[in-house]
Order: C-alpha cells, then structure tokens, then sequence
C-alpha cells in the first residue's frame, strides 16, 4: 500500500477530509503515529497481548504477519576464558531475541560441529557453569548465552572453541516516510516516500493503530475507540 492511500484513509478514518479546522492533520502527524503505531503493534504481537493471546510464532497468522521482521547478524567474537563475547554491540534495528545459532571446533574434531544455544539468565551463570546437565558441553553439543551492555556471550567453559555465530532477531519495522514532509523534529524535508513493508490487510490495522494515536491527540473520543475495537478484533 502507498503512502498516498495511507494518507487518505487515516484522514478519512478521523473524518478530516474536507476539515479546515484547526483540527487539519499534518503530513508528519501521520508518519510519526503510523511509524509508532507500527512499533507498538509488533511490540505487542511479539508479546502476545492481543485478543487471541497469541505471541511470537503462535499461530500461522503470526508467522505470516511478522517473518518479514526476522533478520540474521553474523557478529565478530572475541575471545575469554570462559566464554566468546561480540566485538561490536547488538544491531541499532534490533527488537526482539529469537535464536543464536553457533559452530565450534575441539582438538578431536577440527570440521565445525553445530551447537545448540540456549538463552539463559545473568544471574544464574554460576549455577549453570556448575550443573553437570546444563554446562557447556561439546559431547553434547549444547550451550547457553547471555546478554549484558548490548553485547552478547555465549559460554565454552573452556571446553572448546567457536568458529562462527549467527544471531537472528527480529528488527524494527523500517520507517514511513512521505517525499516533501518537513520532520518538526529535525527541520528536514524527505527526499523520497518510503513505504511500509508490510503485507496490505496488515497496513489496514496499522491505519487503525495511527487512528487510534491521532483520534487520542485531538480527544477525538469516538473514532479512537472505533480504530481500537477494530485494530483488535480483526487481528
């Protein structure tokens, strides 16, 4: 769907079409909630609070709406003495965890083996570097990771090496943006119109969660609770 027709039925959703009230939405109203609506539908559809109490991967219609998100990112390491940490921090689009895929090498096997990595906790480190069923185990081929200051490690205990990393994660939606809107922000008119990327009947509920901020805005109170029931309903 292009910007024009979002456009147009935002305004028409907010019956602003032909107002010349006070009440006239700008251009970069409609990119700033459409870009936060976005932000906020996937926030809460990764999480599942919505109607159908579906989350992450919980149903077809997740997947569907939400793959086009799903990114891979292969991180430099550097290495320690109980675990490799990236060199470089977390991607500036990342949004959400979904896997950590790892490769190590042992002096008894020099061809890169697969390792499943787990997620676990900061705290719980010490407890699971000692716990014979969940430390790093190159015979088993299993491991966990962690996250802190933006930076991920994944723990060998000294057992073996890694080779190669690949992190996949779920990044932010790209921004709208409307050729010739000035950004009040940062005084900059857009060059070009970049569109959502998202699938058609996706943008339709995203037209609804924009509704729903400007209505919010302008206390429009009617047509806010409209674009809320129908943003839920039709999820």
């Amino acid at each position: 769907m292009n910007n024009a027709t979002i456009q147009l039925k935002i305004k028409q959703r907010l019956n602003k079409l032909a107002s010349n009230d006070y009440d006239n939405i700008e251009c970069w109203n409609i990119v700033e909630a459409f870009n936060k609506g976005q932000a906020d539908w996937c926030r809460r559809n990764l999480h599942g609070i919505n109607l159908p109490k579906e989350g992450d991967e919980a149903s077809t219609s997740r997947i569907d709406d939400l793959q086009v998100l799903i990114t891979n990112y292969t991180p430099n390491l550097v290495s320690g003495d109980t675990y490799y940490e990236t060199a470089t921090v977390i991607p500036g689009d990342y949004l959400r965890y979904k896997r950590i895929s790892a490769k190590v090498l042992d002096k008894c096997c020099p061809s890169p083996r697969p390792m499943v990595v787990y997620l676990a906790e900061q705290g719980n480190i010490d407890i699971l570097l000692r716990d014979v069923n969940k430390k790093p185990s190159f015979d088993w081929a299993e491991t966990f990771a962690t996250f802190m200051d933006n930076r991920m490690q994944i723990y060998t205990n000294g057992e073996f090496t890694i080779d190669s990393v690949t992190f996949t994660y779920y990044r932010q939606p790209r921004k709208i943006q409307i050729a010739g809107c000035v950004d009040p922000y940062t005084q900059v008119a857009s060059t070009i119109d970049i569109e959502c990327e998202f699938k058609d009947d996706l943008v339709e509920l995203l037209v609804d969660e924009a509704v729903k901020i400007l209505a919010g805005d302008i206390e429009s109170t009617i047509q806010m609770e409209r674009a809320s029931n129908s943003v839920e309903q039709n999820n």
